[in-house]
């Protein structure tokens, strides 16, 4: 079963996201960038769903160091955040974002978009073609 960690310091995001993803994916959560870094150490998850404003250290410069490391280049990371001004958008997306979400989101999107992730990157058939 794949992996999926929340990166977000509000528990209550990463209850929502379990909820919307338990039943397809493992659902870990960290609250912090540092913590998040720590546990893509120790048992690479399959996808993140990262925050930006968090405590200790934030989602872009955990986006930036994911992305400089050859080991994590290739980890699929949706940004999924309150911060929705294009400048924030347009960076995320510069620094490796491979999607930017906005909060509040619709479950059923999220569901869609990391299955497309998933299955895309393994291999599968165009986002056009695969069913949910």
């Amino acid at each position: 079963m794949p992996t999926i960690l929340v990166v977000d310091d509000h528990p209550d995001v990463v209850r929502l996201v379990r909820a919307a993803l338990g039943k397809r994916y493992e659902v870990i959560g960290a609250a912090n960038g540092e913590e998040a870094l720590a546990m893509v150490a120790d048992s690479r998850p399959s996808l993140i769903l990262l925050d930006v404003m968090m405590p200790v250290l934030d989602g872009f410069r955990v986006l930036h160091r994911l992305k400089s490391d050859p080991e994590t280049t290739d980890l699929p990371i949706i940004m999924l955040t309150g911060r929705d001004r294009d400048h924030d958008m347009a960076l995320g997306l510069s620094l490796g974002a491979d999607c930017y979400l906005t909060k509040p989101f619709d479950p059923r999107d999220l569901v869609t978009l990391i299955a497309r992730h998933l299955e895309v990157g393994a291999g599968a058939p165009p986002p056009g073609q695969i069913q949910v």
